[in-house]
């Protein structure tokens, strides 16, 4: 799994973390990075606390979760996690809360951490109420029967079992949407290693996403809403290394759905920024040459069209920002409804350990 996360606030401030355990920071679309963190442990997730966009989080496969106070300019460890592998995090008010290995873990200022009641192999986390009394609700994974999902309706003191009439054995990604103008209730989008479902009355029910015309019936590791609209979502599969991944965005809360055919189906990390009009930032990963590539796309409702055609594309010169330019100023000046991917980048460091990542996710299933 690839760490990547895009500023709330910020549409060309990223941050994505590699399977060497190195963080970089690019406050210009992705033109340019620095490395602002070097570690040992694979990073598995990055989170923006939408309430503080100073506050960010790094989740790592065996160290603990890292902080940065500052955006993403510098990090530090914490205490409380140590030894626990990090595959989500969470935010709500004076709360953060992290997926772990061995639970779900709690945190008021992202500094020190404590257990909660939550044990097991967690591998997904969303808060639905980020109020008090904040709502949370969790995934992990299971060798056998229903998939395992649990809710807290106490910010996490107590845990109840959330039986959902979903399939799969292991619950990949949680994400939840912003408040409908009409409800206090967030659309929550969940997706197992065999599908992908939504509930817009906190899990209490669910609604298929995948398979007959809608989506295929893959492992969907990755989901995002828009910063406003909570019916406008996009979703992605690595397709455990193969073809069958891909990136398909909906505008009407899963009704429908368009591919927006990335260059490669293979998407190992997704970001996308809170504009009406969003940039997707898309990691993708070739196995077949060991090619980790990070791809930029404006969405503004067209088909997307270019550069399809090879295996593993690289920008061409027409794409490349000229001098003088950034390339957050070229993503802006993306006015056509038919805009192509632009390819950021090759980030070349750790690109075999990624590949190991997603064997070791692919044991886990």
């Amino acid at each position: 799994m690839f760490g990547l996360a895009v500023n709330p606030t910020n549409t060309s401030l990223l941050i994505a973390g590699d399977s060497n355990g190195s963080i970089y920071r690019s406050s210009d679309a992705g033109s340019t990075w620095s490395a602002v963190h070097s570690g040992k442990s694979p990073v598995l997730t990055i989170g923006f606390d939408s309430l503080n966009p100073n506050i960010v989080l790094a989740g790592t496969q065996n160290t603990g979760v890292l902080i940065s106070k500052d955006a993403g300019a510098h990090w530090s460890t914490t205490t409380g996690m140590e030894g626990r592998g990090v595959r989500a995090v969470a935010f709500a008010q004076q709360l953060m809360v992290a997926a772990t290995d061995h639970g779900v873990y709690l945190s008021a200022d992202g500094t020190s951490w404590s257990a909660s009641t939550l044990t097991g192999s967690i591998d997904a986390v969303a808060v639905l109420a980020v109020n008090p009394p904040v709502r949370i609700v969790a995934g992990g994974d299971s060798a056998t029967g229903a998939v395992p999902m649990w809710v807290s309706a106490d910010a996490g003191l107590t845990w109840s079992n959330l039986s959902a009439a979903i399939s799969g054995t292991i619950v990949t990604r949680i994400a939840s949407g912003p408040l409908p103008a009409s409800s206090s209730v967030r659309p929550m989008v969940v997706g197992t290693n065999t599908g992908l479902f939504i509930s817009s009355d906190n899990g209490s029910s669910f609604k298929t996403l995948s398979g007959a015309q809608l989506l295929p019936s893959i492992d969907y590791t990755q989901a995002a809403f828009t910063g406003s609209h909570f019916d406008r979502f996009y979703v992605a599969s690595d397709g455990g290394g193969g073809k069958s991944g891909g990136l398909w965005a909906t505008a009407d809360s899963g009704q429908h759905f368009s591919s927006l055919q990335p260059p490669i189906n293979s998407i190992t990390g997704l970001a996308v920024s809170s504009d009406e009009q969003p940039v997707l930032y898309v990691a993708t990963f070739h196995a077949a040459d060991h090619t980790a590539k990070l791809w930029a796309y404006r969405d503004t409702g067209g088909a997307p069209q270019g550069p399809f055609g090879t295996p593993s594309p690289t920008a061409s010169a027409a794409r490349t920002s000229p001098p003088g330019t950034s390339l957050g100023d070229l993503l802006r000046s993306l006015a056509s409804s038919q805009a192509p991917y632009i390819a950021l980048g090759v980030i070349a460091l750790g690109v075999i350990l990624l590949a190991a990542i997603t064997q070791f996710r692919s044991r886990r299933r």
